[in-house]
């Protein structure tokens, strides 16, 4: 069985502030599942934020709900075109009240900036070299000259 959408539900204590700044980092919100609970956040065709209030994130499980300011609960890495593109997005939600809780990451083949949104939930924006996707980090470094575990 091929899953065929992706909804990731994290937690949020400020619905609206959240709304705005997912929707500075470029993605919009679909009305037909958001109210004064939730947000439907669409990334793409397939993939969707549910930003839900921690009061009613606590409804679907029996576990506590961690405040992501002070726990990782998840850490969700999504993929840009090029580096240009993860220092756009990074910008963006540093301007819309995002805070980078660590220095740019780069591995040669490989490219990350960690973003956390203002409730703290860790979003690592990343570009990977398309051979190295490919071939894997050694060998796409090895062709280039350097070692993949030098640059980790």
């Amino acid at each position: 069985m091929t899953a065929t959408n992706i909804f990731v539900n994290i937690p949020t204590s400020d619905l609206e502030r959240s709304k705005a700044f997912y929707e500075a980092l470029g993605y919009t919100i679909n009305p037909l599942f958001t109210d004064e609970n939730a947000a439907c956040v669409v990334l793409d065709e397939n993939v969707f934020f549910m930003v839900l209030t921690r009061e009613y994130l606590a409804t679907f499980t029996d576990k506590e709900i961690i405040d992501p300011a002070k726990q990782a609960g998840a850490m969700v890495a999504l993929s840009c075109e090029s580096r240009e593109g993860v220092d756009a997005i990074l910008e963006r939600g540093l301007n819309a009240g995002g805070s980078e809780p660590r220095e740019a990451q780069d591995y040669g083949f490989m490219y990350s900036r960690d973003l956390e949104d203002p409730d703290g939930n860790n979003l690592s924006y990343l570009y990977m070299a398309p051979a190295a996707a490919e071939k894997g980090p050694e060998a796409y470094m090895t062709e280039q000259g350097a070692d993949a575990s030098a640059s980790a």
